[in-house]
């Protein structure tokens, strides 16, 4: 598969490579680097790399904090890491979004790599630059701009995953094939299995597309936020149970039936979407009656207007709008999808 360039503050190149190993070790050279990772993958990782090089955190969104955040800081300035040093973040999305924050303040900003190891971390978390950590408020409150020098992908990681992750990780993926390529689309109608290497890759070419026109997020980066409205509620409600694709599932289903309220989607497109991710085994709904609390986290998202939400909405496939939709319009809208 050929690189793909992302043009951000920085250009920087997307690998496809057998090989993550040999591709980062042509990478660092004689630079003094450290390899954050999580516990899971300690032994592929020291299998290359030496154990003092080598530093594990927990999985999942629960290091993303800033206690987290902090005692790696001083870990690093204990390992007399300079501006010149590299930091590498090997793992899943929240793994790669921590070492992503970390490079971006320590010394004010040093360089990093990203390896994605989960479908999600592949065609979304670790593509864009955007590195954070999350509050007790909400999540990715804290955080920072900060491209990595590269990214390395490697397709045989995603072999060490549960199936679950695998499927959750690829409602990032159907998310592109509705915003942007409907050829996405078509190759999860024809079975995702046989096609999973031509999927990621179409979704990698999506968002490094959509970043290089928009690094900032400036407007149309905010097409990317495509079910993640309320995804990012349903994530934090069940205080993380769900992972991030499970929500962004269930966030696209209610972006979906928005879509069609508010900028005429036709009923067909919406169905498709719950075949589709039904296909993948996600959720398409969530509880019924945590429709306020759902309501607060979105209120203190940065896309509330007074009484209204702002929702990317589709007005047909590849075709996005921006809408802003009254609090009692949405409640009726959620309540109809409960269960369906």
């Amino acid at each position: 598969m050929k690189p793909i360039l992302v043009s951000a503050e920085r250009d920087y190149g997307i690998t496809f490579t057998d090989s993550w190993s040999r591709e980062l070790k042509s990478l660092i050279g004689d630079r003094h680097f450290v390899i954050i990772t999580q516990a899971q993958l300690r032994d592929r990782v020291k299998a290359t790399f030496s154990e003092d090089s080598i530093i594990v955190t927990a999985d999942g969104e629960e290091q993303k904090s800033l206690s987290t955040f902090t005692t790696l800081l001083e870990e690093l300035a204990l390992r007399a890491l300079s501006r010149d040093s590299l930091i590498i973040g090997i793992g899943g999305g929240a793994t790669t979004d921590l070492a992503g924050f970390l490079a971006a303040t320590y010394m004010r900003g040093i360089d990093w790599i990203a390896i994605p190891t989960s479908s999600a971390g592949m065609v979304d978390a670790a593509i864009g630059g955007k590195t954070g950590v999350n509050l007790p408020t909400g999540k990715n409150l804290a955080g920072a701009f900060h491209s990595p020098a590269q990214v390395i992908v490697d397709l045989g990681w995603l072999a060490t995953l549960p199936n679950r992750e695998l499927r959750a990780g690829l409602a990032e993926s159907v998310k592109c094939g509705f915003i942007s390529d409907s050829k996405i689309l078509e190759l999860f109608q024809d079975g995702f299995e046989k096609n999973l290497a031509e999927i990621i890759y179409r979704s990698v070419a999506v968002k490094a597309g959509v970043v290089s026109r928009d690094f900032r997020e400036s407007f149309e980066r905010e097409v990317l936020n495509y079910g993640h409205t309320l995804g990012h509620a349903v994530e934090r409600d069940s205080n993380y149970t769900l992972s991030h694709g499970e929500a962004v599932s269930i966030g696209m289903v209610f972006a979906a039936e928005v879509s069609h309220v508010a900028s005429g989607l036709s009923r067909d497109v919406v169905d498709l979407h719950y075949t589709l991710l039904n296909q993948l085994n996600l959720p398409r709904s969530y509880k019924k009656d945590s429709w306020n609390n759902l309501m607060n986290l979105m209120g203190r998202d940065k896309k509330r207007r007074g009484q209204s939400i702002r929702f990317v909405s589709l007005k047909s496939i590849g075709k996005t709008d921006r809408v802003e939709v009254e609090a009692a319009r949405l409640k009726e809208i959620y309540e109809a999808s409960v269960g369906r």
